[in-house]
C-alpha cells in the first residue's frame, strides 16, 4: 500500500521546521489529522513503550503516577490505559495537541511545556514512571533533557524512552545513547531494556527505508532510577 502523499508531506514539514515556533505551529495544525496519519504510518512506538512499562511494574499499576512527556494527542495514554494505568499526567509544547489529548479524558492533568526550553512542571521525585515516546529525535527534543526527566522520577521509578534508527536520525541516536551511557556510568539509573525493532513505522521516503523494506527501525529504552529498592 502506497503511503498517502499528505502523510509524507506532514511528517516532512515537522521534521524540516528548524525554528521552534514554526515547528510548534506545524504540530498545532497537524493535531486534527495526527491520529489517522500515524495509523497510516503503522506507528508502533506507543504500543511498545506501554508494553515495556507494564512488564516492568511489579504490581498492579492502577495507583502508579505516570508522566507522559510530549504526549501529543494521547496515543501513549490509550495504550497505558489498556494495561491498567489510570493516574496519567501529560505535557506537550503544542496547544493543539494538548487540546486533542484533553478530549480523550485519559489524563488527570495536562500542562503546556516545551521540554528543552523549560523545566518540567512540578516538584522532584513525584512520578513512578516517565515516558518520552516519539519526541527524542533530530530537530525535536535535545538529548540534554535526560537529567530533567530523572529529576521528576521517584527513586526506583522507571523511564521509558524511544527514538528512531532511520538514516536521518542516526547522529541523534548516537548522541542519545552516549548520554544514556554517561548517566548509567555515574549511577543515576540502570538499563533494563534496549529493544531494537525493525518495523517501527513506514518510511516516508525510499532513502529512509531499511534495506528496501518500506519501513524504518527504532528502539525502546527502559531504565530504572537509582537507588533501586531491594
Amino acid at each position: 500500500m502506497v503511503l498517502p502523499s499528505r502523510v509524507r508531506e506532514r511528517v516532512a514539514a515537522v521534521h524540516e521546521s528548524s525554528a521552534l515556533p514554526e515547528r510548534l505551529r506545524q504540530y498545532d495544525g497537524w493535531a486534527t489529522d495526527y491520529d489517522q496519519d500515524v495509523a497510516a504510518l503503522e506507528y508502533r512506538a506507543p504500543h511498545l513503550a506501554a508494553a515495556s512499562l507494564a512488564f516492568a511494574f511489579p504490581a498492579a499499576p492502577a495507583g502508579a503516577r505516570l508522566l507522559d512527556v510530549a504526549c501529543g494527542t494521547g496515543l501513549v495514554a490509550r495504550e497505558l490505559h489498556r494495561h491498567g494505568f489510570r493516574c496519567l499526567h501529560g505535557v506537550d509544547g503544542s496547544a493543539g495537541m494538548l487540546e486533542r489529548a484533553r478530549s480523550t479524558g485519559l489524563y488527570q492533568e495536562l500542562r503546556q511545556c516545551v521540554l528543552g526550553r523549560e523545566p518540567l512542571p512540578g516538584p522532584a521525585e513525584q512520578y513512578d514512571a516517565v515516558t518520552v515516546v516519539g519526541a527524542l529525535g533530530e530537530g525535536q527534543v535535545p538529548t540534554t533533557v535526560l537529567p530533567e526527566l530523572l529529576r521528576v522520577t521517584k527513586p526506583g521509578g522507571f523511564l521509558c524512552l524511544t527514538t528512531r534508527s532511520n538514516l536521518s536520525n542516526l547522529r541523534y541516536k548516537r548522541e542519545l545513547e552516549a548520554e544514556l551511557g554517561k548517566l548509567e556510568g555515574c549511577g543515576a539509573w540502570q538499563k533494563l531494556l534496549a529493544q531494537e525493532v525493525e518495523h517501527w513505522e513506514r518510511a516516508t521516503s525510499e532513502e529512509e527505508s531499511t534495506q528496501g523494506t518500506g519501513y524504518i527501525s527504532g528502539v525502546v529504552y527502559l531504565y530504572q532510577k537509582c537507588p533501586v529498592p531491594p
